[in-house]
């Protein structure tokens, strides 16, 4: 069994804070497909409660994770625009290693954001 796993971590870089509340869903992709695997929200520190992708269910392979920047910006009373600059985020990223932590932080502003591979 892989003892790999996936986590993230948001921070609101325009208030300098987690940004909690914000959805977050992981598809894998298969082909040209989107293979649905889990829906989280962000916690008060800005991370999900547990692992998106937790050991036993790791594995190598193309992922992408969508950040729904917009509901968050509305429930936090961003100023409104028709449409939002940044409304879902997609960030698609490879898993090579089975026993590694992947770590994809966002950091998010209302007109701009960046990601790394973190620890």
């Amino acid at each position: 069994m892989a003892d790999g796993y996936l986590t993230t971590h948001v921070l609101d870089t325009a208030r300098g804070m987690p940004a909690s509340a914000l959805a977050i869903t992981l598809y894998r992709i298969d082909g040209d497909k989107r293979v649905h695997l889990a829906h989280m929200v962000t916690n008060a520190d800005g991370r999900t409660d547990a692992p998106i992708l937790p050991k036993g269910q790791f594995s190598p392979g193309t992922y992408e994770l969508v950040f729904e920047a917009g509901d968050y910006l509305d429930a936090i009373g961003t100023p409104p625009e028709t449409p939002r600059f940044l409304d879902q985020i997609p960030l698609r990223f490879g898993i090579s290693d089975p026993n590694a932590h992947y770590h994809v932080p966002l950091l998010l502003s209302p007109f701009g954001y960046s990601t790394y591979r973190g620890s």
